[in-house]
């Protein structure tokens, strides 16, 4: 218990570093905030668009949308604040940066969180609580506290499947020296194709995101009994299990530690 305080506390310490840096130049700072915001605006712009044509998506109403796109962009958008330092992991490996976080008394994996803190994606954490609360308002979603429940746990269980894809991307630099940028396809691409329900796009890749990368466990089954399609509170608790995605993350993080050898910077 100790040691979790410990760690905790100076996380925290990392976070307020790289705040108060932030803070030194804040017209960038606000200028970055509003061009996250107005990123992912582009998106919300295309699925306006399309249900001006389209009345529903495989059974899906323009607000249910809204809201399963919400969601998906909130779980990415505090990975990405939290665990910035593990997509910024290459150029510490470049730069020979990790041999000295090696040395250092404290854990790899809090020196690299505490790295950066991208305070920044705020801007789109903002534009996603809005399409958020626009769907569950036009939803007619009937709030229990078993509903309320399952957005925390799609929440905390999305953040860390996004948390465990950049940590595997880390991972992999141990061997590569550099980031591979097919990963991206499951990090971005992953909060492109969420801003529709994983269901409507075939049987096969909703098997991939429930047993391979489990995107589905923190967004289409909880989404189905969030508006009602699906009773069981299976559903509720599935985004949690998704949360077991880390073990399998950091085990290949810990392995690249083991086998490191320095770039030679």
């Amino acid at each position: 218990m100790k040691n979790d305080c410990s760690f905790i506390k100076l996380y925290w310490h990392y976070v307020s570093i790289n705040v108060r840096s932030m803070m030194q130049y804040k017209t960038s700072f606000f200028l970055s905030v509003t061009g996250q915001f107005f990123v992912s605006f582009n998106v919300f712009l295309g699925i306006y668009f399309m249900f001006r044509r389209f009345p529903e998506v495989d059974g899906f109403t323009y607000s249910e949308v809204l809201l399963c796109y919400g969601v998906v962009l909130l779980e990415y958008s505090l990975a990405e604040m939290f665990a910035r330092g593990f997509d910024m992991f290459p150029g510490m490996v470049r730069g020979g940066e990790f041999d000295r976080v090696l040395v250092r008394p404290r854990g790899e994996i809090l020196q690299v969180l505490g790295s950066k803190f991208e305070l920044t994606r705020i801007g789109r954490m903002i534009q996603a609580l809005f399409m958020f609360v626009y769907g569950i308002v036009k939803s007619d979603v009937t709030w229990t506290f078993p509903r309320a429940l399952t957005v925390i746990f799609m929440l905390a269980g999305g953040t860390a499947v996004f948390s465990g894809l950049f940590l595997i991307y880390a991972g992999i630099c141990f061997f590569t020296l550099d980031g591979l940028e097919f990963m991206n396809v499951f990090t971005d691409g992953a909060k492109e194709f969420g801003k529709y329900p994983v269901g409507i796009y075939g049987e096969k890749m909703l098997l991939f995101a429930t047993f391979i990368v489990p995107y589905a466990l923190v967004q289409y089954y909880p989404l189905l009994f969030l508006l009602g399609r699906r009773n069981s509170l299976f559903y509720m608790v599935l985004p949690l299990l998704a949360g077991a995605f880390l073990f399998p993350a950091m085990g290949l993080w810990k392995f690249g530690v083991r086998h490191y050898q320095s770039s030679g910077s």
